[in-house]
């Protein structure tokens, strides 16, 4: 034991490292400061790089108030259709057993991965290549957008061991060991990589590209669902049912596993399934009075049924079914039966009368003026946003000073190079159609040598993104007020068969009365009743589980979003959040039951998130037989006046002030008038 001198020393060797300690911490926060200082007036240099005028309006956009890279809209280019993708040669690689057990570990440990069922697994662990880097080779390059995912194999190779080192600016994060996988985020969308992997020896690789990736998941989806949908048409009491119908049911059903000699149904027990048998064989035994063994009534192979009386109210079976081999059964209980059969008897009409009856009492028929005025016939007051593929510019027509527009400037080259030509089409040919009040409606369309324009309603009250940075969250009232006009726009979408798949409140303008209406996007489609669609589309801490995990989607999608929309109105925030994309997308997966709802958002509130939010689609709130009169019924809206709503009578939470809008003299002109018309066929473009 040391003296007490001893120990005295010691204390004060510990007292100056830590004042050298703080020493250190001083000069890194003097740094910092230096630092946060030069970022602060290379900002200010940049607003006035960018600076327009003053002038409230939506997706206003300045460096200072950017949208995090996170609330970008990601939107692929289209997915190849049904029919292409089930003629697809298959590319399954031969591996060794070893092989393809390292690399299922690896996806156990992807916190993205590991959501994907056991036969989507194999799948794709089938179709991984195998490929040889060299020492000092680049796997990643920083900065660069990807498209592939990698696990480092765990075996030696030319008598070493792989590793893979990690950088990011320059910086050596970590060391990658064998069964890591890495760059999984590549195989949703064309992501760009944040860091750089390179070999620090010899390495082998397992790969799989998007396209494969994606393309598994959407064959393997697919057949499971048209497994299930021919399984239940060959049910006799089900056979007259339309495919729509048939399609819910699918979707639906659960997925049952039994073992050799398990009993699916046992005689005198109460119950309220109907089951399928989708592989395997099953027994249906009676047990009779004074008889010790069960009589064999029959035997059950695949596409049988049994278990149907219980879909009409008799609860107690008459006889025992028992697996005669490990059998695969698709179920659905009494409840989502019952619930699928009365949406038959549900006239969604008034939904679109409703719909149709409020665009013919909107004031935004097409004005005259504008039926032969030509892109010179504007005067660009300033620019309202600024956006991935353009801006957006503040119009007014020359012969009538009254007449202001939103004129959206995308440029051509950027659709091209980013291959948004078809989704560009698509929000043409759509919003040409869509007559909504709460809908930004699109007038004309223009197109030049360098870019395409679309003359819309301008919306001058700004976007809810702009009122949540100024005010931080918004009370109930005003959040029910705008929730139900979102409502509203994606009850007349999906009456008539459009899928939004972008609500947020960067998408959603209010007009000079205060009413809120969505901006259509390029992430709308059109779908048939009863379908799906898969391209990878939507705006992360938005987006639906089955969208991540390329299940197919429909218009559910859109009702999660609005549960999103509705949790960060309230609250100012996103459940799913955080600067890493990844984080996001798997916090998504794991679902709204893992969050802790803030205190600010009430029980009824958090009631109508939740319901909004189910992971499974079909039991989402909006998606089951009443459509969105369910939404409406919730508690949350009790009260709330529906058709003052439609018929513009309802007074909203504020009416925006706008300052003048002909005091600015710098109006310019578009530069390539000229060689602009107005269009009507785009199918070249």
């Amino acid at each position: 034991m040391g003296t007490l001198r001893d120990l005295q020393f010691a204390l004060q060797l510990k007292i100056e490292e830590l004042r050298q300690r703080d020493t250190l911490i001083d000069e890194l926060e003097l740094e910092l400061d230096t630092k946060d200082e030069l970022i602060r007036r290379l900002q200010e240099e940049l607003d006035r790089c960018r600076a327009t005028v003053s002038l409230p309006g939506p997706s206003v956009i300045t460096a200072a108030e950017g949208v995090e890279n996170h609330r970008r809209t990601i939107c692929e280019p289209l997915s190849p259709d049904l029919v292409t993708v089930s003629l697809l040669p298959d590319k399954s690689c031969e591996k060794s057993q070893r092989s393809q057990m390292m690399i299922q570990a690896a996806f156990m440990k992807s916190d993205l991965l590991k959501n994907l069922d056991e036969g989507e697994i194999r799948a794709v662990t089938a179709c991984m290549v195998s490929i040889t880097i060299h020492r000092g080779c680049c796997v990643i390059q920083e900065g660069t957008r990807g498209a592939q995912a990698y696990i480092l194999e765990d075996e030696f190779v030319f008598f070493t061991e792989g590793r893979l080192d990690v950088t990011k600016d320059g910086h050596k994060l970590l060391v990658l060991e064998p069964e890591n996988l890495f760059g999984e985020l590549a195989l949703l969308y064309n992501c760009t990589h944040t860091y750089s992997v390179s070999a620090q020896t010899v390495s082998r690789l397992w790969v799989i590209d998007r396209k494969t990736y994606q393309n598994i998941l959407m064959q393997r989806n697919f057949s499971s669902l048209s497994h299930a949908m021919e399984l239940l048409s060959s049910v006799s009491f089900l056979q007259s049912l339309p495919r729509d119908v048939i399609m819910k049911m699918s979707d639906l059903m659960e997925e049952m596993h039994y073992g050799k000699g398990d009993y699916i149904i046992r005689q005198g027990a109460t119950g309220d399934t109907f089951y399928i048998i989708s592989k395997g064989q099953v027994k249906v035994t009676e047990h009779t009075p004074g008889c010790e063994e069960q009589v064999i009534l029959s035997e059950l192979s695949e596409r049988h049924w049994f278990g149907e009386k219980a879909l009409w109210g008799d609860d107690v079976r008459t006889a025992s079914v028992i697996a005669a081999s490990d059998v695969t059964c698709l179920v659905i209980d009494r409840e989502t039966f019952k619930d699928v059969m009365s949406g038959l008897a549900f006239d969604e009409s008034h939904n679109v009368q409703q719909s149709d009856e409020s665009s013919v009492s909107s004031s935004d028929e097409d004005p005259m003026l504008l039926s032969c005025a030509t892109l010179r016939d504007f005067l660009v007051l300033g620019t309202l946003g600024v956006g991935e593929f353009g801006h957006v510019d503040l119009v007014q027509l020359k012969s009538n000073v009254k007449c202001v527009f939103a004129m959206k400037v995308l440029k051509s080259t950027l659709i091209f190079n980013n291959g948004q030509q078809e989704h560009i089409r698509r929000e043409r040919r759509i919003l040409t159609d869509l007559h909504c009040p709460f809908v930004v409606r699109l007038y004309r369309t223009y197109r030049g040598a360098e870019c395409v324009y679309m003359l819309t309603e301008a919306c001058l009250g700004g976007n809810l993104c702009r009122l949540l940075r100024d005010k931080g969250s918004l009370d109930e009232c005003s959040t029910r007020f705008y929730t139900a006009c979102a409502v509203q726009a994606l009850t007349y979408l999906h009456c008539h068969g459009i899928i939004y798949r972008d609500l947020k409140p960067e998408n959603v303008a209010v007009d000079d009365r205060g009413y809120a209406k969505l901006m259509i996007s390029r992430c709308v489609k059109k779908v048939e009743l009863g379908h799906k669609t898969w391209t990878f589309c939507g705006t992360p801490g938005y987006m639906a589980p089955e969208i991540i995990l390329n299940r197919g989607h429909s218009t559910a999608v859109d009702f999660w979003s609005l549960g999103i929309f509705v949790f960060e109105l309230l609250s100012g925030g996103l459940p799913f959040s955080g600067h890493d994309q990844m984080n996001i997308l798997t916090a998504t997966i794991r679902g709204i039951d893992q969050i802790d709802v803030p205190k600010s958002i009430s029980k009824s509130a958090s009631s109508l998130i939740k319901k909004l939010c189910r992971n499974n689609p079909s039991e989402r709130l909006g998606s089951q037989t009443k459509g969105a009169k369910e939404i409406q019924k919730h508690k949350w809206f009790e009260g709330f006046n529906w058709d003052g709503l439609c018929k513009s009578t309802l007074k909203p939470p504020s009416i925006p002030k706008l300052q003048s809008l002909l005091d600015n003299s710098e109006t310019a002109y578009y530069t390539e008038h000229n060689s602009v018309m107005l269009c009507t066929n785009w199918d070249d473009f």
